[in-house]
């Protein structure tokens, strides 16, 4: 596993809880361990037990030491609506309180719109829309209606159609509106409601739903910055609309894309170069000691 940092401050989110859903991979593991790194109690959802309690084994070895974080893992359809309160309750139960939702949890697979039958269609309205509503919901009916959070929905790079995911990019816009909708109704609640839309983020659990091994680099040629997405980024977006210095920032989307969205414009291509320079993670805790160990030997 990479080292987990941060682009925030230590302890950040110290005593803080959240709930991730789709927590145990990809990018939903990354906000996750983002989370954790900086003080917060995640509970990580999803339907397959099994993958979440490696997942959060694995996560918990690599909580810093003297740090609030802790991770715990409830099994949870999010289509299903006693799960979804059961994931609440169990929250409030053990943490006490449900600070944060990300919205993460999801699900899609390839199709054109003419080849997708009614029961295909149904399971990713129902995930992608539904499973979103009702854990949002339930978050208000449990907690944030009367003490207040934050909200995060993950949608997608939708702004222009999505042929071959026609499903997922309707439910995702009807998420988009929701949240939209959501911070109006709970503002006088405290409760702050934004979405991230991320461009073509390239994570090995996502390319593994793909047959095509060449799926997500075809993608570069249509993305202004000439590269994929990191998890990493999409985590710190997330954790920044978490964060005090978005505290006025309700109802609106922050698409993490590149450019993506921007790009066709008639007449007018990037030409290609050698890409937007990603911030490393690993580099960054690498350069960090050494700062520290210069520091000491300074004192000395």
């Amino acid at each position: 596993m990479a080292a987990i940092s941060s682009v925030f401050r230590s302890g950040l989110f110290s005593n803080k809880v959240a709930i991730v859903t789709g927590g145990g991979s990809g990018i939903g593991r990354a906000i996750s361990q983002e989370l954790l790194f900086l003080g917060c109690k995640v509970v990580i959802a999803s339907r397959n037990l099994d993958k979440l309690q490696k997942a959060a084994q694995e996560m918990k070895l690599q909580i810093p030491k003297k740090s609030t974080a802790d991770v715990r893992e409830v099994k949870c359809n999010i289509r299903n609506e006693d799960e979804v309160k059961s994931l609440m309750d169990a929250t409030v139960q053990h943490y006490g309180k449900i600070d944060y939702l990300v919205n993460n949890g999801g699900g899609q697979f390839p199709s054109l719109l003419a080849d997708i039958k009614l029961k295909g269609w149904n399971a990713v309205i129902e995930t992608n829309l539904t499973g979103t509503f009702l854990c949002c919901r339930e978050a208000y009916q449990k907690w944030m209606g009367e003490h207040g959070g934050v909200i995060v929905n993950i949608i997608v790079d939708m702004w222009k159609g999505f042929p071959v995911m026609g499903h997922t990019a309707a439910a995702r816009a009807a998420v988009e509106n929701l949240t939209k909708t959501a911070s109006l109704e709970w503002a006088p609640n405290h409760i702050r409601i934004n979405s991230v839309a991320p461009g073509t983020i390239y994570s090995d659990s996502a390319a593994a739903n793909y047959a095509d091994p060449e799926t997500f680099s075809r993608a570069i040629p249509n993305v202004p910055a000439k590269r994929l997405g990191k998890v990493e980024e999409i985590s710190a977006a997330v954790c920044f609309l978490l964060s005090p210095a978005a505290a006025y920032i309700t109802g609106e989307t922050l698409k993490v894309d590149g450019g993506s969205s921007l790009h066709g414009f008639p007449g007018f291509s990037v030409p290609d170069h050698e890409g937007f320079k990603a911030y490393d993670w690993e580099t960054d805790i690498k350069e960090r000691k050494k700062s520290e160990t210069e520091m000491e030997k300074s004192k000395l």
